[in-house]
């Protein structure tokens, strides 16, 4: 099963089920996938169950709610600080031929090899513990809160002083927090976490500063475990021809680190754990077009698909509107 949210033509937030066809079904009831996602939980039933308990007899066509960008996020809070946006990197293992490669390097010794590769390293090593253990913690970054994720098909905005802004192709895991503090997985969606490489290149420690930029992800959320194996394709669309395209891989049999090992070191902080927020974690980047030296441009769109995830998440990059010049800071 699949959800969206959206707004009506009036303006109406809604939720709808969808299927692979050229229609949604509206729910009847709670306007918010968060609403939805608390209430089988009160009430000790699965999501997917309460979605279909509403089911209603309205429809929408997804043309229209491509057209006139009606969606929204697939989760969202109402105050978007209480929304967290966060990471992980370093958590696939990539093509055949690239783990050959890196396999390769890891044999050495290793006060030899970057921080990179070690942390890649550790997560080979640890980063599937068996049940009930805990492994290795993989990278984490913080990206920001609700108010820095985009739409599906809405415009992802290239800031005056970023130097590149490039699409990471990616699922994301999508959370609510119980009323008692215990994380609940709602479910994954398609992602573009959407970062500044030529930034993060220059050195490490500059990894922060590529993070904290907007995201986008969606627009379908998909209520079930993260299949093992996610096949999926990207692409970079340039004056309506395709500038870069790339097949692309997720789920535990292509990633080092178990999804429960990336939520465990994610939601192990007692702050993560606030009742009522909503958490989007991103799980690693399968691939993005920085990878082939694509320098992107504002007008392009990056469209991600895969089986399983319903429509592909699209959005545009947009001319950069953060200033250029110094802040005037007011000193009181």
């Amino acid at each position: 099963m699949r959800l969206i949210q959206f707004t009506d033509p009036k303006g109406v937030r809604r939720v709808a089920l969808s299927d692979d066809g050229d229609t949604v079904q509206v729910l009847d009831g709670p306007a918010s996938v968060r609403d939805l996602a608390l209430e089988a939980a009160r009430t000790s039933r699965t999501l997917a169950a309460v979605a279909a308990s509403r089911a209603g007899t309205g429809v929408e066509q997804w043309a229209d709610l491509i057209a006139q960008r009606r969606l929204l996020p697939p989760i969202d809070h109402p105050d978007p600080a209480h929304c967290l946006v966060t990471g992980t990197g370093l958590s696939h293992l990539g093509s055949a031929a690239a783990r050959d490669a890196m396999h390769a390097k890891l044999q050495g010794d290793e006060t030899t090899l970057t921080d990179s590769m070690k942390m890649f390293k550790w997560g080979v090593e640890g980063g599937k513990p068996a049940p009930g253990t805990i492994g290795r913690a993989p990278e984490w970054f913080y990206k920001g809160d609700g108010r820095w994720v985009v739409p599906p098909e809405q415009p992802l905005e290239l800031p005056a002083y970023a130097e590149d802004g490039g699409e990471e192709v990616e699922v994301a895991g999508l959370y609510v927090i119980d009323c008692d503090g215990t994380p609940l997985r709602v479910g994954f969606a398609l992602a573009n976490e959407y970062s500044d490489h030529v930034v993060e290149r220059q050195n490490y420690l500059y990894l922060a500063h590529s993070k904290l930029r907007q995201s986008s992800f969606g627009p379908e959320l998909l209520l079930c475990e993260l299949p093992r194996d996610v096949r999926g394709h990207a692409r970079l669309l340039r004056g309506g021809s395709v500038a870069w395209q790339s097949d692309w891989l997720s789920g535990e049999d292509n990633m080092c680190h178990s999804v429960a090992n990336l939520e465990h070191h994610h939601f192990r902080y007692r702050g993560f754990r606030h009742p009522g927020d909503v958490h989007v974690h991103f799980l690693g980047a399968a691939t993005g077009s920085f990878t082939q030296q694509v320098r992107t441009e504002p007008g392009d769109v990056f469209e991600i698909s895969a089986g399983g995830f319903g429509r592909p998440l699209r959005n545009s990059l947009g001319p950069a509107l953060e200033p250029s010049q110094p802040l005037g800071i007011r000193s009181l």
